[in-house]
């Protein structure tokens, strides 16, 4: 997986921070237990968040989203969702882009 790096340079000293893909958020979100990746290859992460941890996701990825609004942003989310293999409570990523679609963003509180 690659991984986005920022790299500050003040007075020639160098400090890296890392910048974590939509993927990496939502596999930490899954709390799956660390894997051997030379062993096991081709992972199908079938777990469950919440939308609420959808929606945290889709904040910290909004300044680097292309879409125009947050709605775009979550199914930017939702498109990683579905491509790694997770649902969002218990409902597959398709369901909730029809919703986003016909309805807009639900309410999260």
């Amino acid at each position: 997986m690659r991984v986005t790096c920022k790299l500050l340079v003040v007075n020639r000293k160098v400090s890296v921070e890392v910048i974590p893909s939509a993927t990496a958020l939502l596999i930490k979100a899954l709390k799956e237990p660390p894997r051997d990746k030379k062993k096991e290859k081709e992972i199908q992460h079938d777990g469950d968040i919440t939308f609420a941890d959808l929606m945290k996701i889709a904040e910290q990825m909004r300044s680097r989203s292309m879409a125009k609004d947050m709605a775009g942003t979550v199914k930017e989310i939702l498109g990683t969702c579905r491509a790694i293999g997770c649902t969002i409570d218990g409902e597959d990523p398709e369901d909730w882009t029809e919703k986003i679609n016909d309805e807009g963003l639900p309410d999260t509180d």
